[in-house]
């Protein structure tokens, strides 16, 4: 699951920008956003922030995409990864 970076790389393509440009303002070098695009790294919450400045998206929506990535990898190779998820969001109802 790669829903963050997907989402960055389709916003910063329809916006017209290069992977330097996002990649400077997030303060960070090329390389690494091109692996943050393709799943091979993870963005810190504060470069997620940045990167919905210069991509005109509201926080929250790379937010929650970046948040899910970070559970999806947590969980997914534990057998129980699943039945402890919907613990958690069991437990956030009340």
């Amino acid at each position: 699951m790669n829903t963050f970076g997907n989402r960055v790389r389709d916003l910063r393509t329809e916006k017209g920008l290069l992977l330097r440009e996002v990649a400077a303002y997030v303060e960070t070098d090329t390389a690494l956003m091109s692996k943050i695009e393709r799943g091979e790294r993870k963005a810190q919450r504060e470069q997620v922030v940045k990167m919905a400045e210069i991509l005109e998206v509201a926080q929250d929506e790379l937010l929650v995409l970046w948040l899910a990535d970070k559970v999806s990898e947590l969980i997914k190779k534990e057998p129980l990864g699943m039945e402890a998820l919907n613990e958690v969001y069991k437990s956030f109802k009340k």
